[in-house]
């Protein structure tokens, strides 16, 4: 089931891309996916695409405002 992506993230030590999706996400549900794949499925990430490594957008829901911010940082022993 594809489900619309309520956070996207880009990731600042790899610059890799992390849509997310209703539900909770796990690695086991991952998927390595084109990015044009993604936009066929929910075009709206295109208004994030502009988004700095480090950073996060997230929405209350499809339709909605992107909201931006940096992402938190993670420590060692939280990866």
């Amino acid at each position: 089931m594809v489900q619309p992506r309520l956070l996207v993230s880009h990731d600042e030590d790899d610059h890799g891309w992390q849509f997310i999706g209703i539900s909770d996400a796990s690695l086991a549900d991952a998927k390595l996916v084109c990015l044009e794949e993604i936009v066929h499925h929910d075009p709206a990430v295109l208004e994030v695409a502009d988004l700095p490594p480090g950073w996060l957008a997230s929405r209350d829901r499809v339709g909605g405002a992107w909201t931006r911010r940096e992402h938190p940082m993670v420590s060692e022993d939280e990866r």
